[in-house]
Parts: structure tokens; sequence; C-alpha cells
């Protein structure tokens, strides 16, 4: 199936419109029940606000459409509040219209991606290893990872899309490298080594350009120490209190997998909910028929 987001103002007016011409995309019990006012309730109060209906035939393509908040939408972009949509967004989309240029609002969550991969990667690596990690962020602590999905999925995605990923990324690269971050050199292929500063200064350089709602929990759990200037004259926000780097990582990987971790338990209920037992039944043994086969 091709995935689609449709970012909307009102949910639930798109819904009732939507459920108007295309009733069947729906579970029956939720268009007679509750109709557009009960797909955005399961939707927000379930799930993580987003609806999607699979299986849907349009000029002979089989698609996968989720309707979300634009609000939402932009507020997970830069602040990673459920790390659901923006973890899609870490990867190559095709975006078909952005009135609000969400594409350059993404550039702060690509950014923020960079950033964590960086802590959980080890000095020296290639840049198939720090797309290859980034893409896994939002695949940390999500259930399916478990039973209903490809174990080599996130190698794929790289493998299938590496240009795709180079050209998203590479002008933060640029950015770290042009800080002292990041040292580049070249290899046989098409791909770069890449060796990077691990000092505690460089570390907390990253930890600062991580969405607020991770920094945020890295305080309470690591502390946090006054960000001065001048004569004791407190600015700006303070920093998280870093004394091993490894320490600041590990935190901030286990804040990841529990965000990805209840989100894509919260979207699979909202999921089974919004699509009926036998869509959801389809759906999911397809997803275990591919898990089987790379397994085996």
């Amino acid at each position: 199936m091709v995935d689609l987001i449709l970012g909307v103002s009102d949910p639930q007016k798109w819904h009732e419109k939507n459920i108007r011409l295309n009733k069947d995309h729906y579970a029956s019990w939720m268009v007679y029940l509750g109709g557009g006012k009960l797909v955005t309730k399961v939707a927000d109060a379930i799930g993580v606000g987003v609806h999607f209906n699979p299986y849907v035939m349009w000029n002979d393509k089989m698609l996968k459409y989720g309707v979300a908040r634009m609000h939402d939408l932009i507020q997970d972009i830069q602040y990673w509040k459920t790390f659901y949509l923006s973890g899609r967004l870490q990867k190559p989309v095709n975006i078909l219209v952005d009135s609000l240029d969400v594409q350059q609002l993404n550039s702060v969550n690509l950014r923020s991606a960079v950033s964590a991969a960086l802590l959980l990667l080890p000095p020296k690596f290639t840049e198939v290893d720090l797309y290859a990690k980034i893409c896994s962020l939002s695949y940390m602590g999500d259930l399916r990872m478990l039973f209903a999905e490809d174990r080599d999925k996130v190698n794929k995605i790289v493998r299938g899309q590496f240009p795709l990923f180079q050209s998203m990324y590479r002008p933060c690269l640029e950015q770290y490298k042009t800080k002292e971050l990041l040292q580049f050199s070249p290899r046989g292929d098409d791909q770069a080594n890449i060796s990077q500063d691990c000092g505690l200064s460089a570390t907390e350089y990253l930890v600062s350009s991580l969405p607020t709602t991770v920094w945020n929990t890295l305080g309470l759990r690591l502390g946090e120490k006054r960000s001065l200037s001048g004569p004791g004259r407190v600015t700006g926000r303070n920093q998280v209190l870093i004394q091993s780097r490894k320490e600041v990582a590990d935190c901030m990987q286990r804040v990841l997998r529990r965000k990805v971790m209840v989100s894509s338990a919260r979207q699979a209920v909202s999921g089974v909910l919004a699509v009926g037992g036998v869509k959801a039944a389809k759906y999911l043994g397809s997803k275990m028929c591919k898990a089987w086969r790379s397994w085996r």
C-alpha cells in the first residue's frame, strides 16, 4: 500500500464530509454510531491524533491514508510530542501539497534527529550507519517490531533510499562540520566515513539541539544547571547536567523508547477500533507474514 498523511484544519468536519462521499472507507459501526465526531474522538482520545483508512483503491493503486490535525502535526514536528508523525517525516517522503511550508518546518525535526543519532553512535561510523540510526529512532520501543515487522526493515529503507537520505540530511551535516563536531573522509563509493567529537562540550551542544519535550525530561532525570551570562545573570533555559556522554545517551534512548512504545500501543488500539476486526486482522496478518519471511 501507498501511505498518505493528510493534514487538515478540522478533522471532524473533514471526516463528516468524507463519510458522505466515501462511507465504505470507514468501519460501519463508527459511521452509524457517531460519524465524524466519533472517528475524531477515537483518534484523539485513544490514538495519537491520526485516523487511518487502509485498503482503499484509487486509480488502480491501493492506499492507506491517515488524517491528522495540522496543529498536532506541527507540534509533533517541533517538539516530538508523540514522536509519531515526526518520526515518519525523518524518512524520505514526497510532499504533494504544502500550504503551511511544512517542509521548511521539518528542518528542525531533521536537525533534532541528527543530534539524537549522533549521541547514540560511536566516535567513528559511516554515512549509512548514521541514516540507519536516524531511521531506527522512531522504531525503538515499537511493539510491532517484536512480531509484525521485517527485522531488516531499517536497513532496507536506508539502502533503498540512500540518495534521498543524503539530500535530506547533508545540509545539517555540513552545519555540524562547520562547527567542527563532524569530520568527513571520502570512501570508494558514494558515502563517507564520519568521525565525531565526543567531548562534553560537543555532547552539550547535541543535547541543546533536541526538542523541548525530550530536553525537559532529560533535565528532570539528570538534573539541570543554570545558564549564566555575565556576572551571575541567568539567561535562556537551564542546561542539562551532563557528567558523561554515555549517561545522557542512555537516558535519551530510554525517553524515546518510552515515547514510541506508548504512541505505537495507543495507535494500534485506535487502529483496530477504527478499521474494524476484519480489516485489522487482514492488515496484521500481512505484516506478520512479512515479518516471518524476514526471520526465516
